[in-house]
């Protein structure tokens, strides 16, 4: 048997790689130089070509882009009317931005368990937990996978719930053909580094509603307004504006607009070399006893963001732990996605406890995720396999 790296064998390849990486070309770096040199470089025109595009991406009718994905959720949440006294329902396992946006309204989050095989919130889980204190959903859309959104629209129409959808994850994946973005009240994105396309940072909210999106370009940049059937006071003085409400500064600049413009192009190839790397990621996975692969709903045309495996702790020696020290010591450095959010030590301190989410926290327990992204050459993948393998093996039972 292949001795492992961090018990003093060679590692599989000399150089690290990790989860999730950033593809910059010189075109991106190109279209930020521009920017830069222009007259405006924030509240300029990139952001509102930025916006447009989106809208053509997602199939929405109209974009807000803000400064990141939390931001992109925080106004997302105030725009669906979470407040003091009311409850909005997350998914256990998730970033702990999909849950604070609720926090950040002063309403509070209730967490619902996860499907055992897709790792999305399970819509029967989610009615079981509305009351009359509940305002809405955010579903998260993980690893890029779409939540079951036939199910959870229904809810939403039965109990009159506001749908947030959490697509950090999810750029470019469809639901029954339709792109994210374009499918509940209000969709977020992310635009960090590691996702399939970046602005260095970066966010947006997308939504088909006109009130909602009027409500989001107000709170957005102070919640003022230049519109004058929104003021208290109006004028027709060309530099007089209005603040009708509180409000934040979460805009973005132009010169992040116009990288992820830039990026935005790359859609189509950044998603079909990350579609190849799982199609072989789950050729070889999927046939291997010890592992579990995440299950896809054939609702869903995914964009995978992150690919998790699952340890069979029946099939193995070692534990999580001890899986992802030995796959890092290989230079194949895996993730973990996530915590249940309620284990952190601030909800801890207001009030949650262990054993909410039985399936989320088994998850949690099992799971990792190794590299995933666009510049990933054929030996790398190659490479994460092997290793994989080499510790598989070394721990069978």
């Amino acid at each position: 048997m292949e001795q492992l790296a961090i018990f003093g064998g060679t590692p599989v390849r000399e150089t690290p790689i990790f989860y999730g990486r950033q593809c910059i070309e010189e075109d991106d770096i190109a279209a930020v130089a521009e920017t830069l040199r222009d007259d405006l470089i924030t509240c300029g025109p990139k952001v509102a070509a930025l916006e447009e595009k989106l809208c053509q991406v997602t199939g929405a009718k109209y974009t807000v882009v803000v400064a990141n994905g939390t931001a992109a959720l925080h106004l997302a949440a105030l725009a669906a009317g979470f407040q003091e006294g009311g409850g909005g329902i997350v998914s256990a396992i998730t970033f702990a931005a999909s849950s604070n946006c609720v926090l950040y309204c002063g309403a509070k989050p209730v967490f619902a368990d996860i499907r055992p095989d897709t790792y999305n919130i399970a819509p029967e889980a989610v009615e079981k937990l509305i009351t009359p204190r509940t305002k809405g959903i955010v579903a998260v859309d993980f690893t890029g996978q779409a939540a079951e959104y036939d199910a959870l629209r229904e809810i939403c129409r039965k109990h009159g719930l506001v749908l947030i959808e959490d697509a950090a994850h999810a750029i470019g994946t469809k639901y029954r053909g339709q792109p994210v973005g374009s499918i509940a009240d209000m969709t977020a994105f992310s635009f960090h580094p590691v996702k399939t396309v970046t602005g260095g940072e970066g966010g947006a909210i997308t939504t088909n509603d006109e009130g909602l999106y009027r409500r989001l370009m107000r709170v957005r940049t102070h919640g003022i307004t230049r519109v004058r059937e929104e003021m208290a006071h109006p004028t027709d003085a060309g530099w007089y504006n209005e603040q009708v409400e509180l409000g934040y500064n979460y805009r973005m600049t132009d010169f992040q607009a116009a990288l992820l413009l830039s990026q935005l192009g790359k859609l189509p190839r950044f998603a079909a070399r990350r579609r190849e790397i799982v199609r072989r990621y789950d050729a070889v996975f999927s046939r291997m006893p010890e592992l579990v692969v995440q299950r896809e709903i054939p609702e869903s045309d995914t964009v995978r963001h992150l690919y998790v495996l699952r340890l069979n702790p029946e099939k193995l020696t070692c534990d999580r732990r001890q899986f992802f020290d030995a796959l890092y010591a290989e230079n194949t450095c895996p993730q973990v996605h996530y915590l249940p959010v309620y284990w952190h030590s601030y909800y801890e301190k207001l009030g949650y406890e262990k054993g909410l989410c039985p399936n989320a926290e088994k998850y949690y327990a099992e799971a990792l995720s190794i590299p995933l992204y666009y510049g990933l050459t054929d030996e790398d993948v190659e490479d994460v396999v092997r290793a994989v393998r080499k510790v598989v093996a070394y721990y069978r039972r």
